[in-house]
C-alpha cells in the first residue's frame, strides 16, 4: 500500500451483541495507541476502583451517558477519534442491544469497515446474524469479525476454528466479500494493538494491523461516475457589485461520486439535457477540478432550468427517472410498522418526493436466513418493498453507487425517519440473500 494511502481517514464501527466487549475493545485501542489523557485514566481508574475492580475498566471511555454507565450498557453512538503513526481514525461505538439497531444503522452507514464482535464463549447469536446482514445490506467495504475472549477457553484454538467456519458459512449467504476474522482478548490486549504471543495458532495480523492497511472509500467512490445532487441554486447579490457575477448562476452541492473538470461534458436530470461544465469554485475560489466529497459551485455552458434534488451527472450511464423504486430496507420505527399502501416521504440525495408503499416483498428471517412472507414490517425487520413515488427519482443500484442507491423513509406527519433503504437492480448480479430478496414460497430466490 502507497504512503498516501495509509496516511489517510478510515472510518470504522464496532457492533456486537450485549457484553461482547465492544467498549472494552475500542478503549483498549485507545489505551494501547497512547490516544488517552492522563487525567482521563486516572479518572477511570478511580471510577474503577470504587465499583472494586483491579484495573481499569476501559468500556468506561466509551460509556459516555449517565444511562450508560449506570446500566453498563451503550445506548447512543460513541464517536472517538485517534491517529497511529500510520492513518487517522473516526471509529462509532455501537450499541448492542436490538431496540438500538436503529443506531447500529446510523454508525455503519458510513463505515469503511465495520467490527462485529463474537463473544467465543457464546458463539454466533441473533445480534451477531443482524450486524452482519446491516454490514452487508449497507456495502460495508471491509468486514471484521473480532472473536473476543479467547482468554477464558483453555484449549480457544479449536473454539475459534469451528467458530470461524460458521462465520464463513453465514458470510456466504449473507453474500459478504470480504470478511477478516481475528482473535482478540479485549480485556488483556490480544492481537487487538500487538500481535499476541499467547496465540502461536493465529499467524495473522493483529486488529489494528489490518484497520492501519486497508484502503479506505474515498478511491472507490472517486473511481465511480461523477454524479451531483444539486442542494441550490446560487445567484449572489455580488452580481449588482461586481461585473464577473451579472451572469452567474452556479449549482452547489456535494459531489457524490466521481470526479469533474472544467470542460467536461454533463447530463442534467430530469431536463435530459447535456451540456458542458464552465466554471467550478471550491471554498469560493476557482479550481480545475473536484472530486467526490467535495462541496462545490458549478456553472454551466447552458441555460437549463435546473432547482434542488436535479442531478448534474456524467452522460455515459447516467440514470433515468424511475417512480418505482425496488429495495431493500432496514425498518428502525418503533412506534408503528410498516405495511402495504402506507404513505411515506422518501429523501433521496437532496430531493424529498411523496410516496406510497405498494407491495412488502419479503422479510428476512434472522436465524435460518429464509424468506418470509409477511403483513408488516417491525422494529428491526430487515426486507424487501416496493414504493410508488409521486416524482421521477433518478437512482442507481446500491452496489454500483451508494450515494445514487440509498435512500430514506420519513413519516410524514411527525417527520420521523422510519427506514434506511437500499435500490435493488435485479438485472446487476449482487451476490446473497440480500442480493434478491423475495418471498417465493418460503425460500430465497437467489
Amino acid at each position: 500500500m502507497s504512503t498516501e494511502n495509509r496516511a489517510s481517514l478510515l472510518r470504522i464501527a464496532t457492533a456486537g451483541s450485549v457484553d461482547d466487549g465492544k467498549s472494552t475493545l475500542v478503549g483498549r485501542l485507545l489505551h494501547d495507541t497512547k490516544n488517552i489523557l492522563v487525567d482521563q485514566l486516572d479518572a477511570i481508574e478511580r471510577v474503577s476502583q470504587s465499583r472494586g475492580l483491579d484495573a481499569a475498566d476501559l468500556a468506561l471511555l466509551t460509556d459516555g451517558l449517565r444511562a450508560e454507565r449506570e446500566q453498563g450498557i451503550t445506548i447512543d453512538v460513541a464517536y472517538r477519534y485517534f491517529a497511529t503513526p500510520a492513518r487517522s481514525f473516526i471509529l462509532a461505538d455501537c450499541p448492542g442491544h436490538v431496540q438500538y439497531t436503529r443506531n447500529t444503522v446510523t454508525g455503519a452507514s458510513t463505515a469503511d469497515a465495520l467490527i462485529v464482535l463474537v463473544d467465543i464463549t457464546h458463539g454466533i447469536m441473533e445480534q451477531t446474524r443482524r450486524h452482519l446482514a446491516v454490514g452487508a445490506l449497507l456495502g460495508v467495504p471491509h468486514l471484521i469479525v473480532a472473536v473476543n475472549k479467547i482468554d477464558l477457553l483453555p484449549d480457544a484454538e479449536e473454539a475459534f476454528r469451528e467458530l470461524s467456519g460458521q462465520l464463513h458459512e453465514l458470510a456466504d449467504d449473507l453474500g459478504v466479500l470480504d470478511l477478516r476474522i481475528i482473535p482478540v482478548s479485549a480485556l488483556r490486549g490480544d492481537n487487538v494493538v500487538e500481535a499476541s504471543q499467547d496465540t502461536p495458532w493465529y499467524d495473522g495480523p493483529s486488529l489494528l494491523s489490518w484497520l492501519e492497511n486497508l484502503p479506505d472509500s474515498s478511491e472507490l467512490t472517486q473511481a465511480e461516475r461523477f454524479a451531483l445532487p444539486v442542494q441550490c441554486v446560487i445567484r449572489p447579490q455580488a452580481a449588482a457589485l461586481s461585473p464577473e457575477f451579472v451572469d452567474y448562476r452556479g449549482y452547489a452541492g456535494q459531489i457524490a461520486s466521481g470526479s469533474v473538470a472544467v470542460g467536461d461534458k454533463v447530463a442534467v436530470q430530469p431536463a435530459g439535457r447535456t451540456t458542458t461544465v464552465e466554471r467550478i469554485d471550491v471554498a469560493g475560489a476557482p479550481a480545475e477540478y473536484a472530486v467526490a466529497g467535495q462541496s462545490v459551485t458549478l456553472t454551466l455552458a447552458d441555460q437549463i432550468d435546473i432547482t434542488r434534488g436535479d442531478l448534474i451527472a456524467e452522460p455515459a450511464g447516467a440514470p433515468s427517472g424511475t417512480k418505482s423504486v425496488e429495495a431493500v430496507v432496514c425498518w428502525l420505527d418503533d412506534e408503528k410498522p410498516l405495511r402495504e399502501g402506507q404513505r411515506v416521504l422518501l429523501k433521496h440525495t437532496t430531493r424529498v418526493v411523496r410516496g406510497i408503499v405498494g407491495s412488502l416483498d419479503g422479510r428476512l428471517n434472522l436465524e435460518n436466513l429464509a424468506a418470509e412472507s409477511v403483513e408488516s414490517f417491525e422494529l428491526n425487520d430487515i426486507g424487501r418493498v416496493t414504493v410508488r413515488v409521486a416524482e421521477p427519482l433518478f437512482t442507481t443500484a446500491y452496489t454500483q453507487s451508494h450515494a445514487l442507491g440509498s435512500f430514506l423513509l420519513i413519516d410524514p406527519q411527525s417527520g420521523r425517519t422510519q427506514a434506511a433503504g437500499m435500490v435493488q437492480d435485479d438485472s446487476v448480479n449482487t451476490p446473497g440473500v440480500l442480493g434478491n430478496l423475495r418471498a417465493d414460497a418460503g425460500e430465497w430466490a437467489i
